[in-house]
């Protein structure tokens, strides 16, 4: 039998990274969020496409006015340089009037330049620049940056628009350039505009998409939970299910889960786990009652064989008695036939015990002083075992427990019964009464059995106080494959150690001691490895243990004293 694993292992809490609503949850805020992204971007750049093609158009418009003033303040055959007072409409059209002597920008009027238009030329060297309505001084790295642009012809197709940065005209710029035979001519539109409208529509779409994720993650939680609500309730019925104890025994199960619609995926899911639950029902009840029927047989067979098998020895111990004349072969025989008959009687009796065990039969419930217990079973292990070592560990005062003495001392008889005849000659075998567990055994035992391939434990260690009874011996020791198995009926353990097994062995006597102490609602552990075993049987102790008058004194532990067992001649 494994080693019982205590303890529930169940998650608890939401794991939103892990769980399949936090997966649902993510995925549908990342679809959107991809989504309002692609969106945002698209629109982005449709937007900025537009801009830059509508300033584009503007910037030819403002290029065609302003090459056509510039032509004409710096063509020497321009009559915008009468400067008489009224030739504010000269040779120009109107467009151009009042040229001076120095630089034509510093007066130049050109009509239909809006504000803010960059305009400079540069003629033999000297160049001019302003930005409408006021004149700016480029600087030199402005100026290398204007001279990298390749002019276009001036009565050729619209020159081509290209982007510089300008700190000294304010910023960045469209920029076109054209050059006829009197200079070359630059025109400009400012880029801030179209780039805070941008920014703009960048935060717009930011704080409206982030909006629009916050609202889909809050109400894609409230939708995804309302979802998987029954999902939820399949996995609570599972967990209750889980806990059960299915080992032995009738189990009743828990109800079914209420969401069995078979036209969404968890309702055939409930359908399928209710379904499941059915049939684990239906195992467990015939489980159970073939259980019922196997203790009742062996009770009633244990108990119907004893008749046959008392008289089959008593007529073999009649024969031995007055053997008469018969021959040497039919006494052998029927010593032969006394000593199996005696061996089936201890089996069927250990067969009855069990099944009684199993039937939840109850044991007495008599004060049982553990002290005397183990003194009296020890002298007689030390009697059957004179060639092995015995070291009794005892405290000063009594320690009582309630329960059946009979079957006690049964389980400790076993125990020394077992440590005597798998142990060779010599063996030190130590029994020790406290109420402490051995240093080891106090260790967290909820885990998995492969974390103490050393040690199994069945039943739960009561509380305190408590007594604390254990077997110790320097043998060979116990295969770790063989201790899940242990207490299991017929488990023989003529592998664990090097000692021969005898013939009396019934396979029963662990499994005897592992539904005694169940019985008592105690607790047995067993740790082995080569060079020591030690079976250890933990019980409810009797805080005050009944006295011979009729009084209740309290037992105060002592420290243990040893009285060392050994066989000597004559003794």
């Amino acid at each position: 039998m494994q080693a019982r694993v205590t303890g529930s292992r169940l998650a608890a809490g939401w794991r939103p990274a892990r769980s399949l609503s936090g997966r649902l949850i993510a995925g549908l805020v990342a679809l959107l969020a991809l989504g309002c992204a692609t969106v945002g971007v698209v629109t982005y750049f449709a937007i900025q496409r537009a801009l830059s093609n509508e300033l584009d158009n503007q910037l030819q418009a403002a290029t065609r006015v302003a090459n056509t003033c510039l032509d004409q303040w710096l063509s020497p055959n321009g009559d915008g340089g009468n400067n008489d007072g009224g030739g504010g409409g000269g040779g120009g059209g109107g467009n151009i009037s009042g040229q001076p002597s120095g630089n034509p920008l510093s007066s130049m009027n050109c009509e239909g330049l809006g504000n803010g238009t960059f305009v400079a030329y540069q003629r033999n060297g000297q160049w001019g620049a302003m930005v409408v309505p006021g004149q700016v001084t480029l600087s030199a790295a402005d100026k290398t940056t204007l001279n990298t642009i390749s002019p276009s012809p001036i009565a050729g197709p619209p020159p081509p628009c290209l982007t510089r940065d300008l700190p000294s005209a304010g910023g960045t710029y469209e920029l076109t350039v054209a050059r006829d035979p009197h200079g070359t001519y630059i025109t400009g539109l400012s880029l801030s505009g179209t780039h805070d409208l941008l920014k703009d529509v960048a935060l717009a779409e930011i704080g409206v998409f982030g909006g629009a994720l916050v609202l889909a993650g809050v109400l894609g939680t409230v939708w995804v939970r309302l979802s998987l609500r029954p999902l939820r309730r399949v996995a609570v019925t599972a967990s209750r299910v889980a806990e059960l104890p299915l080992e032995s025994g009738e189990v009743a199960m828990p109800r079914g889960v209420p969401d069995t619609d078979p036209g969404t995926e968890t309702g055939q899911l409930g359908l399928a786990f209710n379904r499941m639950l059915g049939h684990v029902e239906t195992a467990l009840r015939r489980r159970a009652a073939s259980e019922a029927r196997l203790r009742r047989f062996a009770a009633d067979a244990s108990h119907e064989l004893r008749t046959p098998l008392a008289a089959i020895r008593g007529y073999a111990e009649l024969g031995m008695l007055h053997p008469g004349d018969s021959p040497e072969t039919v006494t052998h025989a029927l010593g032969r036939v006394l000593s199996e008959s005696t061996r089936m009687s201890v089996l069927v009796d250990d067969l009855l015990l069990l099944a009684r065990l199993d039937a939840g039969r109850p044991l007495n419930t008599d004060p049982v002083d553990m002290t005397r217990l183990a003194i009296e079973a020890t002298s007689d292990a030390q009697v059957a075992r004179p060639d092995h070592r015995w070291v009794l560990e005892l405290p000063d005062d009594s320690v009582q427990v309630r329960g059946d003495e009979h079957r006690l001392h049964q389980v400790l008889a076993n125990l020394l019964s077992n440590a005597g005849r798998h142990t060779p000659e010599g063996t030190t075998v130590t029994v020790a009464v406290s109420d402490t567990l051995p240093p080891g055994e106090d260790r967290d035992r909820d885990r998995a059995p492969d974390d103490r391939p050393d040690s199994i434990q069945h039943g739960d260690i009561p509380a305190e106080p408590r007594v604390v009874l254990t077997v110790t011996d320097d043998g060979p020791g116990i295969p770790a494959g063989l201790l899940p198995d242990l207490f299991e009926r017929f488990t023989r353990a003529d592998t664990a150690r090097t000692h021969a097994v005898d013939a009396a062995s019934t396979g029963l006597g662990l499994a005897i001691v592992d539904a005694v102490v169940a019985a008592h609602e105690g607790a047995v552990l067993v740790t082995s490895w080569p060079g020591m075993t030690r079976f250890t049987i933990v019980l409810a102790r009797l805080s005050e243990p009944a006295s011979d008058e009729g009084s209740s004194v309290a037992a105060a532990p002592r420290p243990a004293r040893k009285v060392l067992h050994r066989s000597t001649p004559g003794s």
